[in-house]
């Protein structure tokens, strides 16, 4: 088995073209990290307007961090120095500009998609782990918008979001993985479709029409763009796309994720001021953070030093998951496998991802779970899942 991801050129004239994108990939994060430097220092240039109009888009999540202190203790501690862990929240709020076409307002907000993302510390790497809004798992007492507290519960996930916000999730996640969240992002319907439409759309490859009323999804097979109004019902649709499992799902938006750093990429968006701003608007305006992210030069610290990470490197998997024992319409974790994806990130090492893993890569039984934080599983376990250096549409 081997760590490696991405392929090797073939004889001849692919190794050419191998070093031409490369080079283009390192020129993409490279020019991320310098479209961030400027804004940042965009007062001293005279830009201060635009930069205090970008900083003051973004939420900052106060409320989440006074949560969190008050359970600092029982929180995981940093294993690795350097590594980092953000929580990427997906919510599907009905409430705000543009989103009450979604649903009613219920009166509280759902984590649509939740992404953990490991950033080793070296910054030669980056795991995406996207976590079933069905799993089902034990979420702790929290504190609930009117100010009371919730009892624990044994349900879903995304009951977490739902009752307690960013900061019940936080914590039923690490109550889950025992991997410490150092940062989170929380992202809203409407700021996801204009960063899609801020970058003119992303082109998907359909194997068959689709018609979904509920999605408001009509489209034809083959390649086609997506604007942010169909690629948020691309991602979101459920029943009427694949076998209309969550995993289904979860995978279709891994994909999607990869298309759009690929669009972004291939077409210097983040070299091109012109094109860079309505980016950062979009997606500034849409984002809550936990305090440290909650500025333009928050978030240009965490670029910064992802700017050598290449796209082969960059990688997206569900956790292991099954069927929850009692209700085929749940999940619960598939062991030891989880736990094993769950060390390796913990001790900030590598995984890999294959479309077609082997079964015995990541364990068939419980007998070699790894003892917590002493000892890491030895070969690379691959799990499924992709690059995002894989394209799309071939």
């Amino acid at each position: 088995m081997t760590e490696t991801v991405g392929k090797a050129p073939g004889p001849g004239a692919s190794a050419t073209g191998e070093g031409l994108r490369r080079r283009r990939r390192r020129r993409w994060a490279k020019g991320a990290a310098l479209g961030l430097a400027v804004l940042v220092t965009a007062g001293v240039a005279g830009g201060w307007a635009v930069y205090a109009k970008l900083n003051a888009n973004i939420t900052t999540d106060d409320a989440a961090a006074r949560e969190l202190a008050r359970y600092e203790r029982e929180r995981p501690g940093e294993l690795v120095r350097g590594a980092q862990n953000i929580l990427l929240i997906g919510s599907d709020t009905r409430a705000g500009d543009g989103n009450s076409e979604y649903g009613r307002d219920l009166g509280g907000e759902r984590s649509d998609t939740t992404i953990l993302l490991h950033l080793a510390a070296d910054r030669r790497s980056a795991t995406a782990v996207s976590l079933p809004r069905d799993l089902m798992v034990d979420i702790p007492g929290c504190r609930q918008p009117d100010g009371s507290r919730s009892e624990p519960v044994f349900a879903m996930f995304n009951h977490a979001f739902q009752v307690g916000g960013s900061a019940c999730t936080i914590r039923t996640v690490e109550k889950l993985t025992d991997i410490r969240v150092d940062h989170h992002v929380v992202v809203d319907f409407s700021g996801f479709k204009e960063m899609v439409d801020a970058v003119d759309g992303v082109q998907v490859c359909l194997k068959e029409p689709i018609a979904d009323k509920a999605a408001r999804l009509k489209l034809p097979a083959g390649k086609v763009m997506l604007d942010g109004e169909q690629a948020l019902g691309y991602v979101r649709a459920r029943k009427s796309l694949g076998d209309g499992s969550d995993t289904e799902r979860m995978e279709r938006q891994q994909r999607f994720l990869a298309a759009l750093v690929d669009k972004m990429q291939s077409n210097d968006v983040l070299l091109n001021p012109v094109k860079l701003y309505p980016v950062l608007d979009a997606a500034t305006s849409s984002l809550t953070t936990d305090t440290e992210l909650a500025s333009l030069r928050g978030l240009y610290q965490l670029v910064r030093g992802l700017r050598d990470i290449p796209t082969e490197r960059v990688q997206f998997l569900t956790v292991p998951r099954e069927s929850y024992v009692y209700d085929a319409n749940r999940d619960q974790l598939v062991e030891p496998e989880a736990q094993k994806l769950f060390a390796r990130l913990r001790a900030d090492q590598p995984v890999a991802v294959a479309q077609n893993p082997p079964q015995e890569a990541a364990g068939t039984d419980g007998k070699d779970a790894p003892p917590p934080e002493k000892s890491v599983p030895s070969p690379t376990p691959t799990f499924r899942g992709n690059t995002a250096a894989e394209h799309t549409c071939e």
